[in-house]
């Protein structure tokens, strides 16, 4: 489709080469070849007559011209998605894939068990469930909604705190009859701990242990949280562990359970172009719900709810 010199379709791949930066990537996410991307992109600046992009050894990076364009593009793109929903007949059905993007430990511990609910009140709704051990970045379209320990960061992206979450010392029971059970905080520098690899941190609020001391003695470590658990739930030593994942562990118990408290906030992120979706409204609105009523498990009040 040609409207006043362009071809609207050249938009799609001007979009994925700028938020990848290289042709490789951003061809395995439109499934075309690369030169397919190249020669669409290469084919809008002839129409728009003006340079879009920057090559060099880094890949791609906007022009001056380039950056206008983007912010046109995807103005375009968020309605064209919004007509694909309203008005493909679709309207009042929440459906399609939504992909959230979290970390490993609450996207397996807390998440993934909750999604037959989701499915139950809406079966149309495909939820694509990422965890990496850095924060996803929405600018660039890689999921639609972030559940994060941190605030995201990025033009056009709104986030907002939906609740908290609290940590303790967990440890095994055979590792307590081993090295003895601490009755103090001073008492944890005689004992062993299981921590994440420091240089391997990329998001700074994982360090949750550092809150309550820097052991001199870590035995094990991994930047798998729930690596991390097991290792501890197999009798290595201490762990720092949210009560979303350590609380109905039978082969854990707490250790400290007031004085080595920890909390974090929990961060919700989305894109404001994609905000009025349906489906991403839909998830995100389970979300802060399911965080709001399990706030009191959440924060090691009580016992895990039921999950029906």
């Amino acid at each position: 489709m040609s409207l006043s010199g362009f071809d609207w379709s050249d938009l799609v791949f001007f979009l994925e080469l700028a938020r990848q930066g290289r042709l490789v990537p951003a061809a395995r996410k439109l499934r075309a070849d690369h030169t397919t991307v190249s020669r669409r992109v290469a084919e809008l600046e002839r129409s728009l007559n003006c340079k879009l992009f920057d090559r060099g050894a880094d890949g791609f990076a906007l022009t001056d011209a380039g950056q206008k364009l983007f912010n046109y593009a995807e103005i375009i793109e968020s309605n064209a998605l919004l007509i694909a929903e309203n008005v493909a007949g679709l309207a009042g059905v929440p459906s399609g894939n939504v992909r959230v993007a979290t970390m490993e430990g609450i996207g397996s511990f807390y998440l993934a068990p909750r999604m037959p609910r989701l499915r139950k009140e809406f079966p149309e709704i495909c939820v694509e469930l990422v965890t990496e051990r850095h924060i996803i970045n929405l600018t660039k379209r890689e999921a639609d909604i972030s559940l994060s320990f941190a605030p995201m960061k990025g033009p056009r992206l709104i986030s907002e705190t939906i609740g908290t979450f609290q940590l303790r010392l967990y440890a095994a029971p055979c590792y307590l009859e081993r090295s003895g059970t601490p009755t103090s905080i001073q008492d944890l520098d005689q004992h062993d701990f299981v921590d994440y690899v420091d240089d391997l941190v990329a998001i700074s609020e994982v360090r949750w242990l550092h809150d309550v001391l820097k052991p001199s003695r870590v035995v094990f470590q991994s930047s798998s949280m729930i690596a991390q658990h097991n290792a501890a739930a197999a009798g290595l030593g201490l762990v720092l562990l949210p009560s979303f994942s350590a609380a109905d562990d039978v082969r854990l118990v707490p250790v400290l359970a007031s004085e080595a408290a920890v909390s974090r906030s929990i961060w919700l992120t989305v894109h404001e172009d994609h905000q009025y979706l349906s489906r991403i409204r839909t998830v995100k609105s389970f979300l802060k719900k399911i965080v709001s009523e399990d706030q009191p498990f959440l924060n090691g009040l009580t016992h895990p709810p039921s999950r029906k």
